[in-house]
């Protein structure tokens, strides 16, 4: 994929926005450990629909087997200073790492606490097994412990495996109860998603997984703390007389 079209991007669906009335708001890319990062922070923070920055640091393909502090990690010193950035130009972080990152991501929420981050696809829950899911939620704890850390609940689809619900339904109510609903945040992660579920599916299968929570608590999960935490201007339902 090339990355070199970073504001080119941005410019383009600011274009749709204009003709279409939609996206609502964009989270758009960057490097935080190239040398013109601040040069492409700030462009893309001249857009007014643009209200964070989705940028993937350096990862491990397994747990244990990383460089900490390699260029382009998380405590890459170069990286620190562009993520740094985000506070200054007033954006968010997209958070996307697998699991056994997110103790690393929680030092960076620590010393960020002013910049807000979402934790992108619960945190990326991809081995199932006891062993697997103890290791997932301490992760998920340790980041959940970073009051400007959010979490966006989606893509728990596995690679090899079709959508199942049980499954599933056990990583969702345990990332609601680390975060607390408040800080959780419905996303579909579509059209990747669709590889394994249909949209319509996946939204009864959520809002099903929910049995128990007050319709207030739905309204959060599914809309109202996206609405917050992208500043997105909501447009209420026109009203008709009886």
């Amino acid at each position: 994929m090339d990355r070199s079209g970073q504001v080119a991007e941005t410019r383009w669906l600011t274009e749709v926005n204009a003709r279409y009335g939609f996206p609502g708001a964009i989270v758009a890319h960057a490097w935080f450990h190239t040398e013109n990062a601040e040069e492409i922070i700030a462009a893309q923070s001249q857009f007014l629909l643009v209200r964070g920055i989705r940028s993937k640091p350096v990862t491990s393909h397994r747990p244990g087997t990383g460089t900490p502090g390699a260029p382009g990690t998380m405590q890459d010193d170069k990286w620190l200073r562009g993520f740094a950035l985000l506070e200054k130009y007033g954006l968010s972080w997209d958070l996307r790492v697998p699991y056994w990152h997110l103790a690393e991501a929680a030092e960076v929420a620590r010393q960020f606490p002013r910049t807000p981050i979402v934790l992108n696809h619960t945190g990326f829950p991809w081995d199932r097994s006891e062993e697997g899911l103890a290791a997932w939620r301490q992760g998920m704890e340790a980041v959940a412990r970073e009051p400007n850390v959010h979490v966006k609940v989606s893509e728990f689809g596995l690679k090899d495996s079709a959508w199942d619900y049980e499954s599933n339904q056990r990583v969702v109510l345990e990332a609601i109860a680390i975060f607390g609903i408040e800080r959780c945040i419905f996303a579909s992660n579509f059209p990747v998603a669709g590889l394994r579920i249909d949209y319509d599916t996946l939204v009864s299968s959520l809002n099903r997984m929910l049995v128990g929570h007050s319709q207030a608590d739905r309204d959060r999960f599914f809309w109202k703390n996206a609405a917050s935490f992208y500043r997105l201007s909501v447009m209420k339902p026109a009203t008709h007389p009886a």
